[in-house]
């Protein structure tokens, strides 16, 4: 998912102005430093909650122990934290960097996010698989883990298509003007795909564990508000532009 960028996110050249290349982006009346500010505030209650879940009401964390539930609890921070709020910071590395002309510190921030996500996204999957076969459960027989097996196997074909393309050895300039656009647009459908697999985890975990009112029902809920939003900041910040 490495967004490279858009005509919206490109410098003053000989085309004209950012600005002067979109006009219809104009009619938002709102660029997007409140809303990458917005989002990263989003990121640190997502991962607040997520912690205080994990650690205060689901027994911890662990790779290995005697309590199976813990290694379970390593899959959510992985794929929450690890991987979709990763994900999103690196869709919005582009708007969130200090200066728009120094193109290469952007690409550099967003790959960096983006392998850290990849990373996290597959050892996620590892550990759900481990906490299946320790605890002899069937694997991949819900469409929480369809959906996530799928979205871990196109996040990993975007990302090397991105990185070919972008990053070494690099397509022609024509082929990546080409590109970019399906590469915005394959971006942010795993991103969303993404995000309502882990809304559907979120859900399952809630009817499994039969929360009702209860604090911690109130955090998974929170959980799933707070990553909607996130999507909907990454989105935005896609579209608007930088000032």
């Amino acid at each position: 998912m490495l967004l490279e960028l858009s005509p919206l996110n490109q410098p003053a050249g000989r085309f004209g102005s950012a600005d002067a290349m979109a006009p219809k982006s104009r009619s938002y009346q709102i660029s997007a430093t409140p809303v990458t500010v917005f989002g990263h505030l989003l990121f640190i209650a997502v991962t607040t909650l997520v912690l205080v879940w994990l650690l205060k009401f689901r027994e911890g964390l662990a790779s290995e122990s005697a309590n199976k539930l813990k290694i379970f609890n390593l899959h959510p921070l992985l794929m929450v934290i690890g991987f979709i709020l990763m994900a999103g910071e690196a869709i919005m590395a582009y708007k969130s960097t200090p200066s728009r002309r120094d193109i290469q510190v952007q690409k550099a921030v967003h790959l960096t996010l983006q392998t850290i996500a990849l990373g996290c996204g597959i050892f996620g999957i590892v550990v759900i698989f481990k906490f299946h076969n320790e605890t002899n459960m069937p694997d991949m027989v819900t469409l929480h883990s369809w959906l996530g097996m799928i979205t871990i196997c196109l996040f990993g074909l975007q990302y090397l298509l991105g990185f070919f393309s972008y990053v070494f050895p690099g397509a022609e300039s024509y082929s990546r003007a080409a590109y970019l656009p399906w590469h915005t647009f394959g971006g942010l459908l795993i991103f969303f795909l993404a995000i309502c697999t882990a809304e559907m985890g979120l859900l399952q975990k809630f009817l499994s564990l039969f929360l009702t009112r209860s604090q911690e029902a109130l955090i998974v809920n929170f959980i799933g508000l707070l990553l909607f939003l996130f999507a909907v900041a990454v989105a935005l910040t896609v579209v608007l532009p930088r000032y």
